[in-house]
């Protein structure tokens, strides 16, 4: 560790400058979701691919009922009826019309079409008491056409792009792949999940909450567990770099006589890119590489734990995945209760929960305390930035969402 300290900005910074986009991989559309496209797709068909009719009505020539009332309707024969998928066509001619239903093809010599409820039919003719709107016919290609750009290349895929996609006929898209993670707990005093607790030790949840938020956006956690040995930290985190993409170490980040992860990365010959950003919690954060593959060292307290994940761990392993903007989704909120931090060269981070009634959502701060269940209801995180101490009530600053459905009714 080379103990200088860097802001939060240039921590992110330094992060995603050193990394890059994973190699890519062609998946079908239902997997493409929230994936980022790694190449442009362009239609390969036109949509519709003929002219359709938006209603069940008559495909009619819109000149002859042009004038068409209740009072003063327009008969016209019945020559046939077009379905949807259907191959035939049957052509309309003067003083006669098509049934259509819903996109149904539109027939040769048909210029609108005459919704149902301004059409009374009979056995073999209509009474039209309406105009034809040329409107009902959704004219070929008018969806999208053939050659027309349907993605961008760095676009993230949402079901309705997806939809699209099919619409244009595409079957599979071209995305960055999604990084595996190897994520190892250190300590002497934490044990797996499920197994006997011996007194003075507790069970590895940090771990836990970094593999559910790396599932989250669809990373692949390896999980590992290793005693403060140096050797065997050594050993697990070779193993993890050498099959997986990324490698988080949670635990034994700063200078005690049990954090060892730093000098056993030293060790190993990683290139540290920074171990020290001025934000609490999470000053221990630390990020590097180890045989070209990022590795993020956080901090063994759960708050400081989450933060250094959230804040550095977390975009730079989404710009694996080819996110253009691999941060959590942001709004704008207003301060419910006064925010006082520490340090005002420092980014001084809260938990909170945001509440929505009238106006801008309101972000209520928790209280500041160490462990995992003062957080765990959390649904946004809020900041004091660098050169502040304390930001007051009513005051609007932004907020990163931590769950999509973070509002509540007040």
């Amino acid at each position: 560790m080379n103990g200088i300290s860097i802001g939060l900005k240039e921590a992110v910074r330094l992060t995603l400058e050193n990394i890059r986009p994973l190699p890519i991989e062609k998946v079908g559309l239902v997997d493409s979701i929230d994936r980022v496209a790694a190449a442009p797709l362009f239609s390969l068909v036109d949509s519709p691919s003929e002219d359709t009719s938006r209603k069940d009505g008559y495909a009619v020539m819109a000149h002859e009922v042009a004038d068409a009332t209740r009072t003063d309707p327009v008969r016209l024969r019945l020559v046939g009826t077009l379905s949807p998928g259907g191959k035939k066509d049957v052509q309309v001619t003067p003083g006669t019309a098509v049934r259509v239903l819903t996109g149904a093809r539109i027939p040769t010599g048909a210029t609108a079409v005459v919704s149902d409820e301004f059409v009374k039919p009979g056995d073999h003719d209509v009474l039209v008491e309406n105009c034809a709107k040329p409107n009902n016919i959704l004219h070929q290609g008018s969806d999208i056409s053939c050659g027309k750009s349907v993605l961008r290349a760095g676009q993230q895929i949402s079901p309705l792009m997806a939809g699209l996609l099919a619409v244009a006929g595409h079957t599979t898209v071209p995305v960055y792949q999604n990084p595996v993670v190897g994520i190892v707990g250190t300590g002497d005093e934490i044990v797996e999940p499920g197994k006997p607790l011996a007194e003075g030790k507790l069970y590895a949840s940090n771990i836990i909450t970094l593999a559910g938020w790396c599932l989250r956006y669809k990373m692949k956690p390896s999980l590992a567990l290793v005693n403060d040995d140096p050797d065997a930290i050594a050993r697990i985190i070779q193993r993890l770099s050498a099959e997986t993409d990324a490698v988080i170490t949670s635990g034994g980040a700063w200078t005690g006589d049990h954090d060892m992860v730093a000098s056993v990365l030293e060790r190993l010959g990683w290139t540290e890119v920074f171990h020290h950003v001025r934000m609490g919690p999470g000053k221990a954060t630390g990020f590097g590489t180890l045989n070209g593959k990022p590795v993020f060292v956080l901090p063994g307290g759960p708050p400081s734990n989450v933060v250094g994940f959230l804040q550095i761990a977390l975009p730079g392993l989404r710009a694996l995945s080819g996110h253009p903007d691999p941060g959590l989704p942001m709004i704008k909120a207003r301060l419910a209760s006064d925010l006082v931090g520490g340090e005002a060269e420092w980014t001084d981070f809260f938990f909170g929960t945001l509440a929505f009634d009238q106006g801008l959502p309101s972000f209520h701060p928790m209280e500041k305390r160490s462990r995992m269940a003062s957080i765990v209801k959390a649904t946004a995180v809020a900041s004091i930035p660098e050169g502040s101490d304390h930001l007051e009530a009513g005051w609007v600053l932004p907020v990163q969402l931590l769950m999509q459905d973070a509002f509540c009714k007040v």
